[in-house]
């Protein structure tokens, strides 16, 4: 069985995406992750702000991406030397976008104030957790296999929270190493799925948005985050995130769901 090297192969004046991004709805559509870090990447490379850090970014969903060739294009909103907002768009053969991300950035640099020391939540280190493939995924080769993930608590293929650890088994494009940050978004909007509290075969429950906040950069091989989702009974449930690398806590993550039966 051969395995992609990467979620994304460059393809002319976009990229094409591998098996590895396929989702857990339909396997012509992409998992939600694998595109949000391709977005963050374009927003750092339109950036002004050289050496800076991203840290908000905000996700809309606003339809299924295919698994099949994407494009990209990026705006500055508002230039500035230390502070800024670019935008990126996906879309996929027209114009029609599909996804939109609006991250902040700014400039990096140390001051006044300390950084908050704090544990991350995690019960056991990614060593001393359990490594697990989702049971889900209608294809062998997909979303699931892009990272190694270990639990130190809960499951993907039970209800409830989860507290899980992930590092990168491919790149993010080909040729490419995926950064830390480019790790993070292919990882975290899978918050909602480690954290279901529904039955795969008998609901949907796919994000609208993504959100993302950080108060550093994430650092490392090993990146977690500790996941819950709330059901409002109304066709609505939230979840969200503490996302956390080796050395501590790095922000928050929060997606919107949309619930119904299958």
């Amino acid at each position: 069985m051969d395995v992609p090297e990467a979620l994304y192969l460059p393809d002319g004046d976009g990229f094409a995406a591998t098996a590895l991004t396929i989702g857990p709805w339909d396997a012509g559509h992409q998992h939600a992750g694998p595109p949000a870090a391709l977005l963050l990447r374009a927003a750092e490379q339109a950036s002004g702000i050289e050496g800076g850090q991203t840290v908000r970014l905000a996700y809309d969903i606003l339809g299924p991406v295919p698994v099949g060739p994407v494009q990209v294009r990026t705006s500055v909103v508002r230039p500035g030397r230390r502070v800024e907002l670019v935008e990126a768009v996906l879309s996929a053969g027209n114009d029609r976008p599909l996804m939109r991300l609006s991250a902040w950035r700014m400039r990096s640099r140390g001051d006044a104030a300390p950084a908050t020391a704090q544990p991350h939540p995690a019960p056991a280190g990614p060593e001393g957790s359990r490594p697990e493939r989702a049971a889900f995924f209608t294809t062998e080769i997909a979303y699931h296999r892009a990272l190694d993930w270990r639990f130190a608590a809960g499951t993907f293929n039970g209800p409830g929270p989860a507290t899980a650890w992930t590092r990168p088994e491919c790149a993010l494009v080909a040729g490419e190493t995926m950064t830390p940050l480019q790790h993070l978004l292919v990882m975290t909007d899978a918050a909602s799925g480690i954290s279901a509290t529904l039955d795969w075969t008998r609901a949907t429950f796919a994000n609208v948005d993504l959100s993302v906040a950080l108060h550093r950069p994430p650092r490392g091989e090993w990146l977690g985050m500790d996941a819950a989702t709330v059901h409002g009974g109304t066709g609505a449930a939230q979840c969200n995130a503490l996302l956390f690398d080796a050395d501590g806590p790095i922000g928050r993550s929060s997606q919107s769901l949309f619930v119904e039966p299958r």
